[in-house]
């Protein structure tokens, strides 16, 4: 049913765009079709800049995932927007390490090359990755060793939701969302017969040469073409000291095997983290003054190593694995205003892909492949604003085909299939405003009988409702405070579900549990937000209660070589807080004195079996910058406190203190995005590991790296 109305969505968008296309005549489609600061007229479609100027920056105060904008300061939960002079500072190669300094947000860290966002202290399924609102195809959350099929190089902005927010994008994003929106598809005319957008970065820890650019032309004024293309290619990771942890290069010293003992003294390159990505992809748009409809093709190849995880047994070999990545994929997107009545605006977009890798052993043989093949799609419905009430409802849809072949193989054939419907609305009653959200998830898992895994066919379906209810109340002329409480259901994913045999990647046995329900949680969160002269405040304080939690527990056994690791249900709590502020200091000449700081920490215990297992520490980071028209200079300090909470079976994390520091350069001015950007990061070549990394024994963060990234918009 689902399945049709978005194909009917497909033809009724069309048919309006064109219909509009007529209507409006030979009118340009252009950033004058209405004054600058017309939000209704001109902002919804034309998020990627500012409106009035092209080659504007995107404005960081306003939060575009959703179907409309917010403003940041008005949201009732925890949001992050990273765009023009500051993403173009933080621009790594993953992106989880292009957002690792955003406030709530850590990196799974295996390694330089596969690094997945983790949203207060939630990994894997429970944080949703997204491409412009719909997923990136790909098995990253299965295991910590698979990279994200983004390239934060074709990235405009990144927009991370924390909270009930993210429930419109689907139940599992219990964690939150992380949405990199870019140009594929265009948003608008260019008033220029072609627009180019070009960045380059090179950076010394990796030696990494990146390099993308994309091109968008009308032709006439309603179609609008794009072309982009990156490529990117580093060496090993240099970094700060020793490889292993003191503790494992002690026991490797006293092992009387002479290779293993030659691992203390192993340090400064981390041996098999280098890599090599390329991406290609064109997009097409007809962009009328009610309407627009667009698609964009993509072509995504890989081909990086993952660091060694080294056993101190003479009898087992370390792998020095590399995963060749390959995917193809298809988007569309659509939006339609109707001219008046209950409704604002139609919008559709969905795409597919068809995703693989092969896990390639250091003999050059093919070990394990994973596939994939998925389609995802989404109808929103925009309500017209009336009296302060303003909301949307839609309905998603999601099929995933997934199959591993190999010798490493731990999952059976099996498809997801999901159906939702949501609903977000929000009223403005003055000093009070009101949020509500609703969704209802229909799941349905299967897994194919398979004979070496010992598991027969298995048929699973869930109905998941979850919803929010939050109010903010303005306190005083620039404060408000909210208060937000959740209830959402999540149902478990195939890995929980029929997992049952060797994981290379986080290096354990691991045997799901078909029989798991739906897991269960209340949350509540409260937030303060302040803003006024020279000052700005975002404060969340958090904490939910799990019922059914999904973990894994380790058992002591020991099969493959590999320890044994049961998925098992039971009560968990989180909690936690993430606070970040600015303060204009002094003004000297035309010079402004600017500090930041933000703090963050998480707590989580599954009831009587102790620690959630890789949950980050309490972190602080503080800066402070000299921001001149054409000149920013930024000196910051990140202080990451030891991790000593911890499981059975894993080791405590010692804390860092990083410092870093960067000069960007705006020959153009601070309203055009083309800046060169020059920075120093880990100045002190300190050794650094994140607590949340499976491989943070092994696989130290980069050391001293010294970095030149220079973006060119014209």
């Amino acid at each position: 049913m689902l399945r049709a109305g978005l194909l009917c969505g497909v033809a009724f968008l069309w048919a309006g765009v064109a219909h509009a296309g007529e209507a409006a005549g030979e009118a340009p489609a252009t950033n004058d079709a209405a004054p600058a600061g017309d939000a209704d007229a001109a902002g919804e479609r034309h998020d990627r800049n500012a409106p009035g100027d092209y080659h504007a920056q995107a404005a960081s105060d306003i939060v575009v995932t959703a179907p409309f904008k917010r403003d940041v300061g008005t949201l009732l939960s925890g949001a992050s927007v990273v765009s023009g002079e500051t993403l173009t500072r933080e621009l790594r190669p993953t992106i989880g390490e292009t957002l690792a300094r955003q406030p709530g947000v850590s990196s799974t860290s295996f390694g330089p090359n596969a690094s997945r966002p983790i949203l207060r202290g939630f990994q894997g399924d429970r944080v949703r990755v997204l491409t412009d609102g719909i997923g990136t195809f790909d098995v990253s959350s299965t295991s910590a060793d698979h990279a994200v099929v983004i390239n934060p190089l074709t990235a405009d902005r990144i927009e991370v939701l924390r909270g009930p927010s993210a429930l419109l994008f689907g139940s599992s994003a219990v964690g939150g969302v992380v949405n990199v929106i870019d140009s594929r598809i265009p948003r608008r005319v260019p008033d220029e017969p072609i627009h180019v957008d070009a960045i380059g970065t090179y950076g010394t820890a990796a030696n990494e040469r990146s390099v993308g650019g994309a091109v968008e032309s009308p032709i006439g004024d309603k179609f609008v073409v794009h072309f982009d293309g990156s490529y990117s290619k580093t060496g090993d990771l240099d970094t700060g000291g020793h490889i292993l942890t003191p503790a494992l290069r002690a026991q490797a010293a006293a092992n009387p095997d002479p290779e293993i003992a030659e691992l203390a003294d192993l340090k400064g390159k981390l041996p098999n983290s280098a890599a090599r990505t390329w991406e290609v992809a064109g997009g097409a748009a007809v962009i009328t003054d009610t309407g627009n409809f667009g698609v964009s093709v993509s072509r995504y190849d890989s081909l990086y190593g993952v660091p060694i995880r080294y056993s101190l047994d003479p009898d087992i070999e370390a792998e020095a694995v590399r995963l060749d990545v390959k995917q193809t994929r298809v988007d569309f997107r659509g939006e339609v205003e109707t001219g008046g009545g209950f409704l604002q605006s139609i919008k559709l977009r969905g795409g597919y892909a068809d995703y693989q890798h092969s896990e390639i052993e250091d003999t050059g043989e093919v070990g394990t492949t994973f596939y994939s093949q998925g389609w995802e799609g989404r109808l929103e419905l925009v309500q017209q604003e009336r009296g302060g009430w303003r909301g949307a409802i839609g309905g998603q849809m999601m099929i995933r085909d997934f199959n591993v072949i190999g010798e490493e193989k731990f999952l059976p054939k099996n498809e997801t299939q999901q159906y939702g419907l949501f609903t977000l609305q929000e009223f403005d009653l003055g000093a009070v405003k009101v949020e509500a959200g609703g969704r209802f998830e229909h799941s349905v898992i299967s897994a194919d009988a398979d004979a070496d895994l010992g598991n027969p066919a298995y048929h699973r379906t869930f109905d998941a409702l979850s919803a929010s209810l939050g109010a903010g109340v303005d306190i005083v002329q620039g404060w408000r405070v909210g208060l937000n409480l959740s209830r959402t259901e999540r149902a478990p994913s195939a890995d929980e579900l029929f997992a049952n045999g060797p994981h290379a990647g986080t290096q354990a046995f691991e045997i799901g549990d078909p029989t798991f329900g739906k897991e269960k949680s209340w949350g509540l969160e409260a937030t303060l937000r302040g803003k006024g002269e020279g000052y700005s405040i975002n404060a969340s304080v958090f904490h939910s209660w799990f019922d059914n939690y999904i973990y894994e527990t380790a058992t002591g056994e020991i099969e493959d070589d590999l320890p044994v690791y049961r998925f098992a249900q039971g009560d968990a709590r989180y909690y936690g807080f993430e606070v970040e502020g600015s303060a204009t200091l002094a003004h000297i000449g035309q010079t402004t004195i600017v500090a930041d700081a933000l703090a963050d920490y998480v707590r989580a215990k599954i009831k009587h079996d102790g620690p959630v297992p890789r949950i980050p520490p309490l972190r602080v980071l503080g800066g402070i910058e000299a921001q001149a028209e054409r000149i920013t200079g930024r000196v910051e300090v990140e202080w990451t406190d030891d991790q000593k909470r911890v499981t059975e079976f894993e080791t405590p994390t010692e804390g860092y203190t990083m410092v870093n520091a960067s000069l960007a350069f705006k020959p153009f001015g601070s309203a055009n995005s083309t800046s060169i950007v020059l920075s120093a990061n880990n100045i002190f070549d300190v050794v650094a590991r994140r607590h949340a990394s499976f491989l943070k024994d092994y696989a130290p963060l980069a050391g001293r790296d010294f970095r030149i990234t220079t973006r060119i918009n014209f």
